[in-house]
């Protein structure tokens, strides 16, 4: 079904907010997503971070606007998509998800899930047994998030962990980056169609622009950072 949003005389864009606490990797994971969109899916892309005072352990998160044509907003107060891989993010941060949005949680740190329309994912627990490293639960989370969603592709995405990670990073998070995208895609096959239409569909940001608002060059997107 597609979403209403394109019968509006507006570019439509996706706003994905990724939260949780300091040390969990979230702004190189919202730096990856932002380059995955805008240099290999030439999506036009605003993204800005926001940390609490502890570097570890402190409230944290990332936030990427994309849209086939210009981000006009440089900050969002609604999202589209939300990932929450703390319990703390999750209760702080549902109540700017949009109705028809959909919430991303790490169900090995988020035990009270405020909604049966949650995306469920075990990401912590996944990131230590499958990868044996913690620290890959944040690109987990942007593999559910491509397979679930389709956002963003996943040759995108492993173009950015690509230039983005030292080469003895680069494996493990790769493998990562295949489970998450594997346990979303698993997800959105076996959700009944009745419960995937009161989600917001995504498919908009992979068809062109509306005429006169595509300002992407050379197939490539441009990337605005905003100071948090």
């Amino acid at each position: 079904m597609k979403d209403t949003a394109l019968s509006m005389d507006i570019t439509p864009k996706v706003a994905i907010r990724l939260s949780g606490t300091g040390g969990q990797g979230l702004l190189l994971a919202g730096r990856i997503l932002a380059e995955a969109a805008a240099i290999y899916d030439g999506l036009n892309v605003v993204q800005s971070n926001s940390y609490g005072p502890e570097a570890r352990g402190g409230a944290s998160r990332s936030e990427v606007v994309m849209s086939r044509g210009e981000v006009d907003d440089l900050r969002c107060r609604t999202f589209d998509i939300l990932i929450c891989l703390s319990q703390k993010a999750c209760d702080s941060y549902y109540a700017d998800l949009m109705e028809r949005g959909i919430l991303i949680v790490d169900s090995t740190n988020v035990a009270v899930v405020p909604t049966s329309r949650a995306v469920e994912v075990p990401m912590t627990k996944m990131a230590v047994e499958e990868c044996g490293d913690r620290m890959t639960t944040n690109i987990i989370a942007l593999g559910v998030l491509c397979g679930y969603s389709g956002v963003v592709t996943l040759k995108a995405l492993n173009s950015a962990l690509q230039s983005s990670l030292r080469k003895d990073l680069l494996e493990r998070n790769k493998k990562a980056l295949k489970l998450g995208y594997d346990a979303g895609k698993e997800i959105a096959e076996r959700t009944p169609d009745k419960k995937r239409s009161g989600l917001r569909d995504f498919s908009f940001i992979r068809e062109p622009a509306p005429a006169g608002k595509d300002h992407r060059k050379n197939g490539r997107g441009k990337v605005h950072a905003v100071a948090g």
